[in-house]
């Protein structure tokens, strides 16, 4: 199997010359690892117009876990904004929900939009499907309290980065499967979508990268805790779901040079397949979660406006015309 790998970015690989080197993912290094992945809410939230809310529920198993609500400043009581429910990236293994959240406060900016961001548990402390079921309870609460946020039932967009966009999609599937709640559109960037990491990008990215085969095999091996692949629920790995059709309108992106390319590209084909709605771009020279990491990069630019722009198609009166992609 080819080693080669696609050219980066050439402003792109700049940035990156700039970054320290970061040690392997393992058990020994994920504690020294997981407090770089976050930031205080206040540093977060800087220059944000924002109003927060902190509210904790019930998930699945019983246990308690935070969502922050985040509403436009000044915003009239009783609107009906968009909400934009968004799942944070980190391998399944680090990050919290202010992790990349400056990209659906843009939404918030743009669109007037009612961010909901989930603080699901993480790997290997949690395993199996209580990441995806966090995600879900999360949704539900979401849905369930529409009215009291503000915001449009019929305008509810989940979307998530990395580990990210990978549970966003298995919520989807939840929601699909379980009749609710109902989604608007999905957005997975560069999502983490199957654990068996044998396609050609995963391979090109044997070895140093911002997100390597190897860290992709630990974060999944946190998650699934030994399983066979026969015992992974599709809900966890959203690759091996037989069957995409009945999703809502769904937006993929992925950059040419990262881990995820080809399970990316192969999960839009499949929702065309299934004669569903897909928007596939693969960005290129882009790394692996270029766009969060390097926003004032050229390509990183455009790979943010096309996203809101077809979000801004699926948030408009009507949503996507028939016909349209």
């Amino acid at each position: 199997m080819t080693t080669s790998r696609p050219d980066l970015d050439p402003e792109l690989l700049a940035l990156l010359a700039t970054l320290p080197q970061a040690p392997a993912l393992s058990p020994e290094t994920l504690p020294m690892i997981r407090p770089y992945a976050v930031v205080p809410p206040e540093t977060a939230l800087a220059g944000s117009t924002a109003d927060r809310r902190e509210v904790t529920i019930t998930s699945a198993d019983g246990t308690s876990i935070a969502l922050t609500v985040l509403t436009p400043s000044g915003a009239p009581s009783g609107a009906a904004a968009p909400c934009i429910y968004w799942v944070h990236g980190g391998g399944m293994v680090m990050g919290d929900r202010y992790s990349q959240i400056d990209i659906p406060l843009e939404w918030l900016v743009r669109f007037g939009a009612v961010v909901v961001s989930v603080d699901y548990r993480l790997a290997p402390e949690a395993s199996g499907t209580t990441l995806v079921d966090d995600c879900y309870a999360g949704l539900v609460w979401t849905a369930e309290h529409a009215a009291e946020l503000g915001v449009d039932p019929t305008r509810l967009v989940v979307a998530g980065t990395s580990a990210g966009g990978g549970l966003a999609a298995g919520t989807a599937l939840l929601a699909r499967d379980r009749s609710g709640p109902a989604l608007a559109a999905q957005v997975l960037i560069c999502p983490m979508l199957d654990h068996r990491n044998t396609s050609v990008s995963s391979h090109q990215y044997d070895g140093p990268a911002v997100w390597s085969r190897d860290a992709n095999a630990f974060g999944w091996e946190s998650v699934l805790g030994g399983l066979g692949d026969r015992e992974v629920p599709a809900y966890v790995s959203p690759a091996l779901a037989g069957d995409l059709s009945g999703l809502p309108p769904t937006y993929v992106d992925a950059g040419s040079a990262e881990v995820f390319r080809d399970e990316d590209v192969a999960y839009a084909t499949r929702i065309w397949e299934a004669g569903g709605r897909a928007e596939l771009h693969v960005w290129a020279g882009g790394f692996h979660g270029f766009d969060a990491l390097f926003p004032q990069a050229r390509v990183s630019a455009s790979a943010r406006q096309a996203r809101s722009d077809w979000l801004e198609r699926v948030l408009a009166p009507g949503g996507l015309d028939a016909g349209e992609e």
